[in-house]
This record gives C-alpha cells, sequence and structure tokens, in this order.
C-alpha cells in the first residue's frame, strides 16, 4: 500500500480528487453512467429508468457529467428535437468501476442492513 506524505490531504490535488469523488460518488451520477454504459439513451427514457429522480435532477446530474466530459449530449434536427445522451471515453472507462461498485452495494446489501441494525440495536439510548 502507498504511503502518503505528510499533510497529502492539504494540496490542491486532493481537492480536486475530492471533486471529481463527490461528482462520480453521488446516486443519481451512478445510476446514469450504469444505463449510459448500455448504449446510448434520451432524456425521457433515462427518466423511466430511474424511479424517483426528478426532471430537474435528471438536468443537473447530465450537465454535470457533460461538464466533467464523462457524457455528451447530441441534438438531432427533427421535430420535435430529438436529443440522446451517450457515455464519452472517458465515461466508459468509468462505467467498469462504477458497474463494479454498484453491483458490490447490491450483493452486500443485506449484510449491510444486517450490520446497521446490530450497531443501533447496541448503541440506541434508551
Amino acid at each position: 500500500m502507498p504511503v502518503l506524505p505528510p499533510n497529502a490531504h492539504l494540496g490542491s490535488d486532493c481537492r480536486g480528487v475530492a471533486a471529481v469523488l463527490s461528482r462520480v460518488g453521488d446516486k443519481w451520477s451512478v445510476l446514469v453512467i450504469m444505463l449510459l454504459g448500455g448504449g446510448p439513451r434520451r432524456f425521457n427514457e433515462l427518466k423511466r429508468m430511474i424511479g424517483g429522480i426528478s426532471q430537474r435532477m435528471l438536468t443537473l446530474t447530465l450537465r454535470g457529467l457533460e461538464r466533467d466530459g464523462l457524457v455528451t449530449r447530441t441534438v438531432f434536427p427533427t421535430v420535435p428535437p430529438r436529443v440522446d445522451y451517450e457515455l464519452t471515453d472517458l465515461g466508459r472507462g468509468l462505467s467498469l468501476p462504477v458497474m463494479a461498485l454498484g453491483a458490490w452495494a447490491q450483493e452486500h446489501q443485506p449484510d449491510i442492513e444486517t450490520a446497521r441494525q446490530n450497531f443501533d440495536g447496541r448503541n440506541s439510548t434508551g
């Protein structure tokens, strides 16, 4: 395991990494990246596939992913206009670790829930 120098967390590199992890670690971004791993999708298709996300939150998530270079937005000149979202090469490189993380979370969800219940039972006040 690499050893970090003292105060490694104080540098600008750490802030940059934290910002990237904040983007790719939020639940909506993870879901969008996982879904786009299967190929381009339209906005409403993504909205239907992601239960519980508002139109505004999906818009903000897609914009953030586009800003970070993970997603491209293509507008087709049809009536009404058709807009597709797709992972970039950078986003496709991220999709494998994100899918692995999602699979791990799904597989271990019962274990985590049991651990939480045990912890709460030991630490409840009453």
